[in-house]
């Protein structure tokens, strides 16, 4: 059923925007799903229609916010075995493999992790978005693997919506990259934007784009005579852009072993261990794994955190490696 938010500006509360002022009164709505609702005409400001979030609201306005009727989503079955590490009532926590995306889009319709729910009988997930979304809260990549949660109901998704956008989520990432960063530790806070010359890409900007950050901190180098020199990092999102680390890691001059999308070349390095030359010129996505997945549960209002080891085409890469250092 189609709901109506109806909302007067005090005398407190003028001179802001239109989204942060709607978001202030109900929290229970995250700020983008307010953004979408405005860009989508649902707001009307003293009954004139307003599409732009970043409007600033005036003493004694009426603000009038229309919530359409969710919309339930028609998708068909996909027999795939997910690795469901956690559920209750409110969540789904799962172990995603690489080569797998997250929603049905653009050149696929069927072969997702929400067509698998569906399979699995999850009929029951969060319809506030893209019908052809149900309970998809946030995204990795289709080759990245690892821990993604899935809301089972509307406030569910709300509540963790709001903590993706205030940014408490705790993210970590285990990935391999070309060569070693110094410092070995610290922080890479850029603009991001989609590339100009390749809009299935995205690239660091000086003028442009979104506010990324990412923190990083080496785990182990390798570097002697048998491997060309790689590095072993964990890298804690305080924002999630698109590719977000695959970019920054390319920006640095690192990027991830098996990017072929942000990738630079390297030199052929002699007498390398030709079971790691092989796992290296076989591995067909990224080296790159959701490994640490945090937040405060919807209803339960506790901390929740969730670990995932390397999966096995990744862990025999780093076993390999470190035997060379022996």
């Amino acid at each position: 059923m189609e709901k109506k938010i109806n909302l007067i500006v005090g005398d407190n509360e003028k001179n802001i925007r239109v989204d942060i002022f709607i978001n202030k009164k109900e929290s229970n709505l995250s700020r983008t799903r307010i953004k979408n609702l405005i860009i989508n005409k649902k707001l009307e400001i003293n009954q004139k229609i307003i599409i732009d979030p970043a409007k600033k609201v005036a003493l004694s306005d009426n603000i009038e916010l229309t919530i359409p009727e969710p919309k339930k989503a028609s998708l068909k079955p996909y027999k795939f075995k997910l690795n469901i590490v956690y559920e209750d009532a409110d969540i789904i926590i799962i172990d995603k493999p690489s080569g797998i995306i997250m929603h049905p889009g653009a050149g696929n319709f069927d072969n997702t992790i929400v067509n698998a729910l569906m399979n699995l009988g999850k009929n029951s997930l969060s319809n506030i978005g893209d019908k052809l979304r149900p309970g998809i809260v946030h995204r990795i990549d289709k080759d990245t693997s690892g821990l993604i949660v899935v809301a089972k109901n509307n406030q569910a998704h709300e509540h963790l919506s709001n903590q993706f956008s205030n940014h408490s989520i705790t993210r970590i990432y285990q990935l391999l990259i070309w060569g070693k960063i110094r410092p070995s530790k610290g922080r890479i806070e850029t603009l991001i934007a989609r590339s100009s010359k390749n809009r299935q890409m995205m690239e660091v900007s000086r003028s442009k784009g979104k506010k990324a950050i990412t923190n990083y901190e080496t785990l182990q180098i390798f570097e002697n005579d048998k491997t060309p020199t790689l590095s072993l990092l964990n890298c804690k999102l305080e924002t999630g852009r698109t590719h977000q680390i695959r970019v920054h890691m390319n920006y640095l001059g690192n990027s991830i072993v098996g990017d072929n999308k942000y990738k630079k070349r390297y030199k052929k390095i002699k007498n390398i261990n030709s079971a790691l030359e092989e796992k290296l010129s076989n591995l067909n996505r990224q080296f790159l794994h959701a490994k640490t997945l945090g937040f405060i549960h919807p209803t339960k209002n506790k901390e929740m955190i969730f670990n995932s080891i390397l999966p096995q085409d990744l862990g025999i890469i780093l076993k390999i490696l470190r035997n060379t250092e022996k």
